[in-house]
């Protein structure tokens, strides 16, 4: 039974992203390990860009900063 973790930061995915994420990770561990869909088990998890770290910082602050120099 494979389980796939998938975390974004939460910013605005559509349903339908989702679903095409779920659909996606399925379909790969179908043609590549020949698994059944029926006990694949996809979680997509949205994570608050403050909970999320890259750089030393939050992503929420890292972006800041990439917004700032690219408008300097």
């Amino acid at each position: 039974m494979p389980y796939v973790h998938i975390q974004v930061t939460r910013e605005g995915v559509t349903v339908e992203q989702k679903e095409a994420l779920i659909k996606g990770a399925t379909d790969l561990l179908v043609r590549v390990l020949n698994k059944n869909p029926a006990h694949t088990f996809i979680v997509i998890e949205e994570v608050d860009t403050d909970n999320w770290g890259v750089a030393g910082m939050s992503v929420t602050k890292y972006r800041a900063q990439e917004h700032a120099a690219a408008g300097q």
